[in-house]
């Protein structure tokens, strides 16, 4: 049976962003229309395909009739740079724990938070804040325990990425995870295009996960990784990977039950996940994909 992945709460939330995104100096009914065709969309929307798969078309939506979207790329520069200035250090940490695998989890949670899209506000000061916390990011035992057995014995392994900023903290989990297991090949897949403030495989080039990784995009705009519109070579790789680990609330969405062996970093950043998981918001997660 197939898993209905678009919730009421991620509708009512893609109105609240999206529906008034017209530019202000459109004509009135240039607006209205865009109103009309956005909530069409969502009417129409199979209820198997979450809320990243809208929002890329409702971004297409703002591209057609309006020739833009919101440009993240002075965004995304500024938290590559501002993580690549704080990778040594973030890496000492990490280096010097009693289990630097764990450690490094801890951190790649902790980068989940530059998320432009599921944050009202992403700013350096609670970012800096998460990470002096970072022993209060606790993966939940079970769930790191057999990450941390599946790491250690995958022949292969992907690592599909979320935001920029955040690749950095993932670059270290993926240091981390060669130098327990140096012969796992590991794939790092990104998104196939610009969308919010995701990397995108020129960004992960950029801030050097290649030291670690071979790296592709998986040639969609989706905010997240559906399987039935990737391409036949990221999904490949996702099909012939003994474990992956998946960043980000966007992945969880588009690949929750997907029948592999997948393994969920993210911040809880919005109401809906937090009671679902009964936590507070802002509440590290290590989850693992319900292979039924």
């Amino acid at each position: 049976m197939a898993f209905v992945r678009l919730d009421p709460q991620c509708i009512c939330c893609l109105l609240k962003k999206h529906l008034n995104a017209a530019p202000e100096t459109a004509p009135e009914a240039q607006r209205v229309a865009y109103m009309q065709r956005m909530l069409r969309l969502i009417a129409d929307a199979s209820p198997y395909d979450g809320a990243p798969v809208l929002v890329s078309e409702i971004e297409a939506l703002q591209r057609e009739m309006f020739g833009i979207v919101r440009d993240f790329s002075r965004e995304k520069s500024a938290f590559n740079q501002l993580m690549l200035s704080l990778e040594a250090g973030v890496w000492q940490r990490i280096a010097g724990a009693e289990d630097p695998l764990y450690a490094a989890v801890q951190f790649a949670m902790i980068g989940n938070y530059i998320d432009f899209g599921a944050m009202d506000q992403v700013d350096e000061k609670t970012l800096g804040a998460l990470m002096e916390e970072s022993s209060r990011f606790v993966p939940e035992k079970d769930a790191y325990e057999a990450l941390r057995k599946d790491v250690m014995r995958a022949k292969k392994a992907v690592y599909l990425t979320d935001n920029c900023g955040e690749i950095v903290m993932d670059k270290l989990l993926l240091r981390q995870i060669h130098l327990l297991n140096p012969v796992c090949d590991l794939t790092v897949v990104t998104r196939g295009a610009p969308v919010l403030n995701d990397a995108t495989m020129d960004d992960a080039l950029a801030c050097g996960l290649d030291e670690y990784a071979h790296v592709m995009h998986n040639g969609s705009g989706i905010a997240g990784t559906c399987l039935e519109k990737i391409s036949d070579q990221a999904h490949a790789a996702i099909d012939e990977a003994d474990v992956i680990i998946a960043k980000g609330q966007a992945n969880f969405e588009t690949l929750r039950r997907c029948e592999k062996n997948v393994y969920y970093i993210f911040l809880c950043k919005c109401e809906l996940y937090a009671k679902r998981f009964g936590v507070p918001k802002l509440q590290g997660m290590l989850v693992r994909d319900e292979q039924s």
